[in-house]
């Protein structure tokens, strides 16, 4: 009996402590589940409700790369200091022997949005049977302001000398206005016009041609298009330049057409025309020219 007694309160006293043990953690866990249930966010339910402000992000991306694709962005007007050399030529022998190199330079200083400066220097040297015939070089210097609106201002300098034209020295000067036609990624269309004083000097003067000392007015049409994400463009330059106070005009231009074969150098052929109303004595009109080599550009 006291054994079984005993068995029994301690079977009685180990029950309530045991149910009592079980609703204390049932208690005490019931309000942190709730709680946890409460205040912790449900996050599938988050990653499938959309977020505003990530969908504001993601519009304003969008919009801001349509609109870069859209606003217009000139071929020939990209900011810092950027340079272009061209080296053209032939070379043939036999019976006839003959030897033409030109090398050229395209330089670009966009010093701001406001001012801008520019020079094309080439020079060319020719020899034939032994007597040199072509020893061209012509320096410029030209500046523009408010670059990079549709509607610029421009003033430039030059000066040349010829061996092929018997001049001596010829200097010009002028300013003017500019305008862009077409001013995208792969097109670029722009034409000027400036009022420019030339003073030639020939190396052979006459009585019917003497130094030339004249007021032109100057209109040039420039293009550069390009496809294949760069790596085929042409580019043409046209100047025609009547005089004002006398019977002379000028004209010339150029066509090229050039393919990339590296990102730092190309294969070119170009071909360009010049023709002058007054020249020297023993000299023509026109000239025409018609080379192939390469391109040596950073961008």
């Amino acid at each position: 009996m006291y054994g079984i007694g005993r068995y029994r309160q301690e079977t009685i006293l180990f029950l309530p402590m045991t149910y009592s043990k079980i609703s204390l953690l049932f208690c005490l866990l019931f309000p942190v589940s709730v709680l946890a249930q409460t205040v912790v966010p449900d996050t599938l339910k988050k990653a499938a409700r959309p977020d505003s402000a990530a969908i504001a992000d993601s519009t304003a991306r969008l919009k801001k790369e349509e609109a870069a694709k859209a606003a217009p962005v000139a071929a020939s007007d990209p900011t810092g200091f950027h340079y272009k050399i061209t080296a053209d030529g032939t070379i043939t022998a036999g019976n006839v022997d003959r030897a033409l190199i030109q090398v050229g330079g395209s330089f670009d200083w966009a010093v701001s949005k406001i001012f801008r400066f520019a020079s094309s220097p080439t020079f060319a040297y020719g020899r034939q049977n032994q007597q040199l015939n072509e020893r061209e070089f012509l320096a410029d210097f030209r500046a523009s302001y408010l670059h990079e609106r549709r509607f610029y201002y421009l003033g430039f300098g030059a000066t040349e000398v010829s061996n092929l034209r018997k001049i001596r020295n010829r200097l010009t000067g002028g300013a003017g206005v500019g305008y862009k036609l077409l001013s995208r990624k792969n097109a670029y269309l722009s034409v000027t016009n400036v009022l420019l004083y030339e003073y030639t000097d020939f190396i052979s003067n006459t009585a019917e041609v003497q130094d030339v000392n004249v007021l032109r007015n100057s209109t040039r049409v420039f293009g550069e298009y390009q496809w294949d994400d760069g790596r085929y463009s042409v580019n043409h330059t046209l100047f025609l330049q009547p005089a004002l106070n006398q019977p002379n005009l000028r004209w010339n231009g150029n066509v090229s057409f050039q393919m990339r074969l590296t990102a730092l150098i190309s294969v070119r052929t170009m071909v360009q025309n010049s023709y002058e109303s007054v020249v020297a004595v023993g000299r023509k009109n026109n000239d025409f020219r018609w080379t192939m080599g390469l391109v040596l550009e950073v961008k």
